[in-house]
């Protein structure tokens, strides 16, 4: 689901790029101009920007439409060929040329492969196609949604107070407890996105009481990509290792571990792969006895892999919890209480199904919205229907996601492929 939201976005950047590469260039535009005419350049122009047009309202209804996905899809496709045949005049130019100033040579490399002329004929042919079906899917041009707050990696800090969850503190403090005569415990706890476990391990990383004791402290944000070698250097101190070797950082962190009571966060784990896991907490067996390793994830199975004493399962907030939560971040209370704003905000709570992360980022989200109107029609956004199973974000993350404005979402998708080529 994440990956589609992105894919969205960057297709309205990846068009512009074309846009610019193709129609901005003077030599694009006389080699096209003298083999085919101007009539193709424009028709390419004007698909083009109207295919672009539609990419927001796509990205939107793609969610649970499977024919508009398809279609976003086929529309990628389409704007890569045409990169990929403009790539092949420029590269043919160069090497027929030093410097294209006169475009003769290009335009003879087109009469002698016309074929590649045919593709971009076709090019242009598809894409005016799929902007000819906006009709038929239900596509309207540059919509506006007025609505992600995305993942980013979690700290061990956490604020002093975690309305609601007093039950869950002491349960998590007795389960603790009763395993200081192990000599490693690993709990998990389990929750669905945005519930409310990584707000839980923080608060007992932070527990000072709690703490006394354990010689080694470590907290590390895994997510998707359990990369056992990043993972085991982050544990020991990137600093103080200078190799990817992973027999040598098992054997350091042995080494910092051996005979120390030690407690390890382990947030976000994704990964079941049980070969993985074996290998990754061979060191963890030469702590001190009382040593623990607490594990935040939403996959059950995860747990079943990790667990050495049952999982911890976090349920949702309470209905009134959520709304502290909520009018506390929309500062309802400095709004004088506004009869049918608390209405309509108490509805947008029951939405949120126990979300302490939904309620909190709607409630920020609507901070400075006084307006009857604005929060009825986040309440009424057809959003809400969306099916989140097997996905990692929710639909109230969704709605705040198509609240940021087009370039803000081109700069969120910028981030994600830097982090993503940083990952690989």
């Amino acid at each position: 689901m994440a990956g589609a939201l992105v894919g969205g976005a960057f297709l309205f950047g990846f068009i512009n790029v074309v846009l610019d590469r193709f129609l901005s260039s003077e030599a694009a535009n006389l080699v096209i101009g003298k083999k085919l005419g101007p009539d193709l350049v424009e028709r390419l122009r004007i698909s083009l920007h109207a295919a672009e047009a539609l990419v927001d309202d796509t990205e939107y209804k793609q969610l649970d439409n499977p024919s508009v996905r398809d279609w976003l899809n086929s529309l990628k496709d389409a704007v890569y060929v045409a990169d990929d045949l403009l790539d092949v005049v420029f590269t043919k130019a160069a090497s027929t040329q030093k410097e294209v100033r006169s475009f003769w040579p290009i335009v003879s490399f087109l009469n002698r492969d016309r074929d590649m002329v045919a593709k971009m004929e076709g090019v242009v042919r598809r894409i005016e196609y799929l902007e000819k079906q906006k009709d038929f899917l239900g596509l309207e041009k540059n919509t506006k949604k007025n609505f992600l707050s995305w993942r980013i990696p979690s700290t061990s800090l956490v604020e002093d107070n975690i309305l609601g969850r007093e039950w869950d503190q002491q349960e998590i403090v007795k389960m603790l407890n009763g395993k200081r005569e192990l000599k490693l415990s690993v709990i998990p706890i389990v929750g669905i996105g945005g519930v409310g476990k990584t707000t839980l391990a923080q608060w007992v990383y932070n527990n000072e009481h709690l703490m006394e004791g354990f010689h080694v402290k470590e907290w590390v944000c895994i997510s998707e990509d359990f990369n056992i070698v990043e993972v085991t250097k982050k544990i020991i101190g990137n600093t103080a290792c200078d190799t990817e070797d992973f027999n040598s950082l098992q054997l350091k962190l042995k080494e910092n571990l051996l005979e120390k009571k030690f407690f390890i966060v382990l947030d976000d784990v994704w990964s079941d792969d049980a070969d993985v896991w074996k290998r990754f907490k061979t060191p963890f067996q030469y702590g001190a006895k009382g040593s623990s390793i607490l594990v935040t994830t939403r996959v059950i199975e995860v747990a079943s892999i990790v667990q050495t004493c049952p999982p911890y399962i976090l349920s949702e907030l309470s209905e009134n919890c959520c709304w502290s939560v909520f009018a506390n971040n929309a500062c309802f209370l400095e709004s004088n209480g506004d009869s049918a704003l608390e209405e309509i905000g108490k509805k947008i709570v029951n939405k949120c199904k126990g979300l302490p992360l939904a309620v909190e980022t709607l409630g920020r989200m609507l901070r400075a919205k006084h307006d009857v109107k604005e929060w009825k029609a986040l309440l009424e956004s057809d959003i809400w229907e969306f099916s989140v199973k097997n996905t990692k974000i929710t639909p109230a993350l969704l709605i705040s996601y198509f609240q940021l404005v087009p370039h803000l979402k081109h700069c969120f998708v910028y981030c994600s492929l830097v982090v993503s080529v940083l990952k690989n």
